[in-house]
């Protein structure tokens, strides 16, 4: 088999990137080697064992808690209310199906072949690549004119932890629990981390985080990442920072964790622990060596500005490249590749790339933080507006958090916003398409936002940076 465009690899970089290109008219075919309960599936770790399967539990887990706690505000009770943690997977792994079948759908919409096994780049002959597909010791080769590796990430492990996915889980297996351990142990505070154990903390768990990082969230804006600290201890998860892992033994259904905070040794014992600490590229079976791929020290692909590697006609895109590990970012790199192959000029600008973490409260932001933004020595301006006596977020009962635009103190151009509350996670976008298109917080501050909304305390936020904050 002969095509225009191969792409290796079907998360959410890979199938987009193969979608886009079959669109601009080029023959397209897709290999991935991804399998879910033995079978294959396309959609990559984001559709099967991340971003969707955990955002299911989330719901699921605080449509538990609010029916616990908060529904009784709202006039609404039930005796003795129940989770059924069987059912939830259920749910979860059906959303799953469904998202990975629609994939395959959208790939017979638009002609794309779909190949799955395990593919490597052989030679270039006659101005094509050769590419090898072993499926399962079934091999197969075909040539394309253009590639695009998209071959994600997998789970970070620690030398000292043996994941079984019985006691000691990587993100997969904590997605795949059927109760809630009564004492669980999550290593990483990060987006993973705090998401899984949100989740099992709602639903019942005791819940221990232990971070390597000095910090808590050291990525997100500090006073984002302190409003959140104390809501999430607030709840109940117990979280360190500067913890270093001396050792873990998985033994008779238990797991003993050794590990030091400040010179002094500690020991944790737990019935599970989810080991979430980062993630590493898929690169391994690309047979980069032979060939003359550039990879960096650690294994991610080297690419230049647009996506290209240092091999004629080979690009690459998402987890395996330069860049935040999130889907966003993975998809629209691959429709810009598909367009650049076309001979088009498409715009990415790493700036106005939006980050979420779905806990509760929701944080988001994007752009610069007022640390980065203090080393640079930028001059800024801020406004801060608050949720708490917002009208919309006072009906749904959560009035938590705030919303704070930084902007340039010359310009007044936007630099960052950065959320903590209620569905921060949609409200973000309307800040991206503020930076995307430059705007000042004084073009914020002048759009009419509706009342009673959400989006107001960004309209608050925008007039504060001119100290004319209306509600606050």
């Amino acid at each position: 088999m002969d095509f225009d465009v191969l792409v290796i690899g079907g998360g959410p970089g890979g199938y987009v990137a193969a979608i886009r290109a079959a669109q601009l008219g080029f023959k397209t075919a897709c290999v991935d080697s991804y399998e879910r309960k033995g079978k294959y599936s396309l959609g990559g770790t984001c559709l099967n064992v991340g971003c969707i399967p955990s955002k299911a539990l989330l719901q699921s887990s605080e449509n538990y808690v609010e029916l616990l706690h908060s529904f009784k505000d709202h006039g609404i009770s039930c005796d003795n209310p129940k989770i059924d943690v069987k059912k939830m997977i259920e749910r979860k792994e059906s959303i799953v199906s469904k998202n990975a079948n629609g994939i395959s759908f959208l790939f017979k919409k638009n002609k794309i072949v779909e190949l799955h096994g395990i593919a490597s780049l052989t030679k270039e002959k006659d101005g094509k690549w050769i590419i090898k597909i072993n499926d399962k010791g079934n091999i197969q080769e075909v040539s394309a004119l253009n590639v695009i590796l998209a071959t994600g990430s997998s789970p970070r492990n620690l030398p000292q932890i043996k994941i079984d996915n019985k006691n000691v889980l990587d993100n997969e297996g904590a997605l795949d629990l059927v109760s809630a351990p009564k004492e669980l142990c999550i290593i990483g505070a990060g987006v993973i981390g705090l998401e899984l154990g949100s989740v099992w903390q709602r639903l019942g768990s005791i819940v221990k985080i232990l971070e390597v990082s000095d910090k808590f969230l050291p990525s997100a804006d500090e006073q984002v990442a302190k409003e959140l600290y104390k809501n999430l201890t607030k709840q109940g998860i117990s979280i360190k920072n500067n913890i270093k892992i001396e050792n873990v033994t998985n033994k008779d259904s238990k797991v003993n964790i050794k590990y030091s905070e400040d010179g002094k040794n500690y020991e944790l014992i737990c019935d599970k622990l989810i080991v979430a600490i980062g993630r590493v590229p898929n690169t391994a079976t690309l047979n980069a060596n032979e060939v003359g791929l550039k990879l960096d020290e650690r294994g991610f692909i080297e690419v230049d500005n647009e996506c290209r590697t240092n091999l004629k006609n080979i690009w690459a895109v998402g987890d395996c490249v330069r860049g935040p590990m999130l889907a966003h970012k993975a998809s629209e790199e691959g429709v810009i590749v598909a367009e650049r192959i076309a001979g088009q000029k498409p715009h990415f600008n790493f700036n106005t790339i939006p980050w979420v973490i779905y806990t509760n409260p929701e944080i988001a932001w994007v752009g610069k933080t007022e640390k980065q933004l203090q080393d640079k020595g930028v001059l800024y301006k801020k406004g801060v507006a608050n949720f708490i006596a917002n009208g919309r977020a006072l009906g749904l009962g959560n009035n938590i958090g705030f919303v704070k635009i930084l902007a340039d103190k010359n310009t007044d151009r936007i630099l960052g916003v950065h959320m903590v509350g209620p569905y921060v996670s949609e409200l973000i976008s309307e800040a991206v398409v503020a930076m995307e298109f430059m705007a000042s917080s004084e073009d914020l501050a002048r759009i009419i936002h509706a009342h009673p909304t959400l989006s107001e305390v960004i309209h608050e936020a925008a007039l504060s940076c001119d100290e004319r904050q209306l509600h606050g």
